[in-house]
């Protein structure tokens, strides 16, 4: 499945996230993530699909869980994050909002700006 939507300035809240539960998000992905997302809005909602990786809240002691795809974005690869409240409708971000995580800040890797359009391919 391809993603096309345009690069959009977050609240910066799973920086501070990543960072903390890094060796979490490690053990699941295999992928070291720079602590930070590129948000992208898209023109419509996405869903997750039913396959998914999870951090659930209760493996760390915390309140919140994220399902995490795998994905590319410019032949990079990367995986798509959202909180489950987000997927739900209740959360900080509209369903049209997706975030990607990645081993580099991907804004300085691509060199990217807000509004830039970006391709991201959703792994099956």
């Amino acid at each position: 499945m391809l993603l096309r939507g345009s690069v959009v300035s977050g609240i910066g809240n799973f920086s501070y996230w990543i960072e903390k539960l890094q060796e979490h998000y490690f053990r699941k992905t295999g992928m070291r993530f720079y602590p930070g997302t590129l948000n992208v809005e898209l023109k419509d909602p996405y869903s997750l699909p039913k396959q998914v990786i999870r951090l659930e809240a209760s493996e760390y002691g915390g309140a919140v869980s994220v399902s995490m795809v795998a994905c590319t974005i410019g032949g990079k690869e990367a995986f798509l994050l959202r909180t489950d409240a987000n997927e739900e409708g209740r959360g900080h971000h509209p369903k049209t909002i997706v975030e990607i995580a990645c081993d580099v800040r991907l804004r300085d890797y691509f060199g990217l700006r807000d509004g830039d359009t970006v391709e991201i391919e959703v792994n099956p």
